[in-house]
């Protein structure tokens, strides 16, 4: 990974300039940009262990068709969102603000600091908690986080968690499958080679 990935994510008025845009009804306004200051890595896959397809977008944006799958049928109805997902082959795509809250973490806890969607970016992964995630999406991670700790500074190396840091036997993405040594080296290796 180069210093160079990290100039495809340019940020502009909370929004990834060159990403696809799916925009999401389902957010709030922040009270304060300034308090950002936490990440957190999620991971989806619709329906459960199949990748491709519209059925992520769908659900962000609330159309997802109940009748697609039988999975379906129990979260079709569901108001969630995240503010990006990193596909298997490295796209991503946007569907909230950085500088809203996008609702992504439920009911959780960071630091003894309740609510983390009031202060968080959620970014999710195509994938599932034990099939390996893939290169581009790792690549692709590394320079979006880059990008997000120089636009909100507050998000340090220790403020970068997996959904199941914030919601303990709640939820357990990203998972086992999730290289954290190999993504927060990788994500070192960038920041010193930019420097």
């Amino acid at each position: 990974m180069t210093s160079d990935a990290n100039n495809l994510f340019e940020i502009q008025n909370g929004w990834l300039v060159f990403a696809e845009q799916q925009k999401s009804p389902h957010f709030t306004p922040r009270e304060d940009v300034a308090d950002i200051s936490l990440l957190v890595v999620h991971n989806i896959s619709l329906p459960p262990g199949k990748f491709g397809g519209p059925y992520i977008t769908d659900l962000f944006l609330g159309r997802l068709d109940a009748d697609a799958d039988p999975y379906f049928q129990d979260i079709y109805q569901l108001r969630v969102s995240a503010h990006c997902l990193i596909r298997r082959d490295g796209t991503v795509v946007q569907y909230v603000s950085f500088d809203d809250k996008a609702w992504h973490a439920g009911v959780s806890s960071f630091e003894q600091r309740e609510k983390c969607n009031d202060f968080s970016i959620g970014i999710e992964l195509e994938g599932t908690d034990d099939l390996p995630y893939t290169r581009e999406q790792y690549q692709q991670l590394v320079c979006l986080v880059a990008k997000l700790q120089e636009s909100y500074p507050l998000i340090s190396h220790n403020n970068l968690v997996g959904h199941c840091d914030i919601a303990p036997g709640r939820k357990t993405d990203p998972g086992p499958a999730f290289d954290w040594e190999y993504f927060r080296n990788c994500l070192q290796s960038m920041k010193e080679s930019s420097q």
